[in-house]
């Protein structure tokens, strides 16, 4: 059943990050077996969330060597190429999905294929509603 069919009284549901964290030293080779399999385990991974109307959006993130890091400091907006520190994992992508509580999140979490050779990070997200001014 889709976002839509899901009917009021089940929408009382939490948004939590699954943030994807993976080694870039230690990838499959771009078009090899590996790298397709692992592109079809993902994609399987969306289809059910999709399914199950859990998934409210996500991305793949392009490795740190295409990032920028800014920083504001006395008003001077400073911009350097790379990550803002250096580590051995790299946030590779996200998911943002919709599910009753914590225990939900981490078993969608485990079958994520990114938890298989990284780690994923099982966050909460904010829910801005429950503080906004009147």
């Amino acid at each position: 059943m889709g976002r839509i069919g899901r009917l009021e009284e089940e929408r009382d549901l939490m948004k939590y990050a699954l943030l994807i964290y993976y080694d870039e030293s230690n990838q499959p080779e771009p078009g090899s077996e590996a790298q397709i399999q692992e592109f079809n385990e993902y994609m399987a991974f969306t289809a059910d969330i999709n399914e199950r109307g859990i998934n409210l959006g996500g991305e793949a993130l392009l490795g740190t060597e295409a990032a920028t890091t800014v920083r504001v400091r006395n008003d001077e907006t400073l911009a350097t190429d790379g990550p803002f520190a250096e580590t051995k994992e790299a946030l590779g992508g996200f998911y943002i999905i919709d599910v009753s509580d914590l225990d939900e999140a981490i078993s969608v979490a485990a079958k994520l294929p990114g938890s298989w050779r990284g780690s994923v990070e099982v966050r909460p997200v904010y829910q801005w509603e429950n503080d906004a001014p009147a």
